[in-house]
């Protein structure tokens, strides 16, 4: 078989899975998000934290919840780092210097899981886990609650209210992410993946002697990393690791979790919105810019350039051989289109334009299928957009879902969708500008731009996945990709919370023959095309002095 046979043969079947998961697991998520019961191991929790599970709450309230979880979060992980000297389950490790503890502390807390250590030589037992992995379910929990509290605006009308948020945390946590990661850490380790508490032993090598590695709770926070969105691996390898990710099996099945909850959240959205259709128009739209991206990955990591791409079958510097140009290729885009930055190969060896493909899919706001919650409201505020757009042309009002558009909606529809470019670009302009942080970079030129570029824009998207060239474990570099991590995801939150509050107090607006349908493809067409210029006119610049630069030249 040949390698791009194996490759579409994989896509194939990642995409059947996907779709014969879709629909049951939309549904369930649409019922617990709208359930009224409480279960009893859900009422400890919220006797625990002191927290009211049924009153409601409105949008400054719910914003209210999500920045005091999360400031509490990042100040008990940054203290765990610290102390991770004193600590038992330590493996020896010193605890963390200040940059990178509150670099890791940001990342994790933010949904990014940007790593500049080495996971296997940093962190022991009790931080990866008691730290690390609880960060994974709960910051997932936190975008998934934003993305349903944005959902009930559009559902709601003539109230304020959009829920509850320690409800909606709990809930996501208990009755979604953590039944689906137990099932899945059983398929890893049978997989082959590791799960244990063991301390640092030697591992005979083939080739130049021995070498030291400890074990770990690994295929537990393998799942939690990949079906969170999180991306963070137990190994600086990452899912390059065969403790992580030993066959083409379990990375085909990595690769599902990750896409699964986003794509199925659409069905979610359009029960609890009680309109389908405008689920699967948003699902369209997803699906159309995944498989594109993934298409165009595949051909261009396949293309031959000469003797050595010929022998190897196309551009097989930096990936795993038993994953092959398919396996590596699917999991880039899945991992660059969401917010899970997890890799299994060395983006920084794609070719040039495959390294821009990667780096355009973060720009796009990572909403194709994007993190779980956070692709989806990404997503609802770009077919904002694309609806007052085509009001524009017709020189109508727009509407989406029965809510007017009005100057408010898309006053903070636009400061959404201009936060991340500009802490992109102002920081890697900063970072060129200056003498000392470019003296990281493992390339000169173009390369060597695409490093900085790709690091800021994988931070402040909250992917953290990173280019790999660039020596990130510096002051300048730890502080401000933790600052651009930090803004990038709470500022766009603030937003999507207002318009969820402005949206839930209007009263539904009838559909008349002049209302745009927004489930029809020619609806997708048009919100496909929004995002690519959005995104082009945004960034087109800055890709010209990096990846189109060294693809063209290459």
């Amino acid at each position: 078989m040949s390698p791009v046979t194996a490759g579409v043969l994989q896509l194939l079947a990642l995409v059947a899975a996907l779709a014969l998961a879709y629909r049951p697991l939309g549904d369930y998520m649409a019922r617990v998000y709208s359930s009224e019961k409480h279960h009893r191991p859900e009422k400890w929790i919220y006797k625990a934290i002191g927290a009211n599970p049924s009153a409601e709450m409105r949008w400054p309230a719910y914003l209210r919840g999500v920045l005091a979880f999360s400031a509490v979060s990042v100040l008990f992980l940054y203290a765990l780092q610290r102390l991770q000297g004193s600590l038992p389950g330590s493996l020896g490790f010193v605890s963390i210097d200040p940059d990178q503890a509150f670099n890791t502390a940001a990342s994790f807390v933010a949904n990014t899981n940007w790593q500049s250590y080495y996971g296997e030589q940093a962190m022991g037992h009790v931080v990866q886990t008691g730290g690390l992995a609880v960060q994974n379910f709960v910051s997932a929990a936190v975008g998934m609650a934003v993305a349903v509290a944005l959902v009930r605006g559009f559902a709601r009308s003539r109230t304020g209210e959009l829920g509850n948020f320690w409800s909606d945390l709990v809930r996501g946590t208990v009755r979604i992410l953590l039944p689906i990661s137990v099932i899945g850490a059983l398929i890893l380790v049978s997989c082959g993946v590791i799960q244990n508490f063991s301390g640092i032993h030697e591992v005979g090598q083939l080739v130049g002697g021995s070498r030291q590695w400890n074990g770990g709770a690994v295929a537990s926070q393998e799942v939690i990393k990949e079906l969170g969105t999180n991306g963070g691996g137990y190994f600086n390898a990452n899912s390059a690791h065969p403790f992580e990710n030993p066959t083409p099996f379990s990375n085909l099945f990595e690769i599902f979790l990750i896409l699964v909850i986003p794509f199925a959240l659409t069905r979610t959205f359009g029960r609890m919105v009680g309109n389908l259709r405008q689920g699967y128009a948003i699902l369209a739209t997803m699906a159309t810019i995944w498989l594109g991206f993934t298409a165009l990955m595949m051909w261009t990591e396949f293309a031959h350039h000469g003797p050595a791409f010929d022998i190897a079958g196309g551009a097989m510097e930096g990936k795993e051989t038993r994953f092959g140009i398919g396996g590596s290729s699917i999991f880039a885009v899945a991992t660059t289109l969401t917010s899970t930055g997890a890799v299994n190969s060395f983006h920084s060896s794609y070719t040039g334009f495959g390294g821009g493909i990667a780096m355009l899919g973060m720009q796009l706001g990572e909403i194709a299928p994007g993190g779980v919650g956070s692709g989806l409201y990404g997503m609802l505020i770009m077919a904002i957009i694309a609806v007052f757009i085509a009001g524009l042309m017709v020189g109508r009002t727009p509407e989406y879902l029965g809510k007017k558009i009005g100057t408010r909606q898309i006053k903070l529809a636009a400061c959404y969708i201009l936060i991340t470019p500009a802490l992109v670009l102002c920081f890697t302009a900063a970072a060129m500008a200056l003498p000392t942080p470019g003296n990281s970079m493992a390339n000169p030129g173009a390369h060597g731009f695409s490093e900085i570029l790709y690091a800021y824009t994988s931070g402040a998207n909250n992917n953290g996945s990173a280019f790999a060239g660039l020596n990130a474990d510096t002051q300048w570099f730890n502080s401000t990709i933790g600052i651009a991590m930090l803004l990038g995801r709470f500022l766009p939150i603030v937003f999507v919370l207002a318009l969820a509050g402005s949206l839930a107090e209007q009263q539904p607006v009838p559909e008349t023959a002049g209302t745009l349908r927004t489930d029809k493809p020619l609806y997708a067409g048009l919100l496909v095309g929004t995002i690519i210029i959005i995104t082009g006119l945004t960034y087109f610049p800055a890709l010209a002095l990096g990846p189109l630069a060294e693809g063209l030249a290459s």
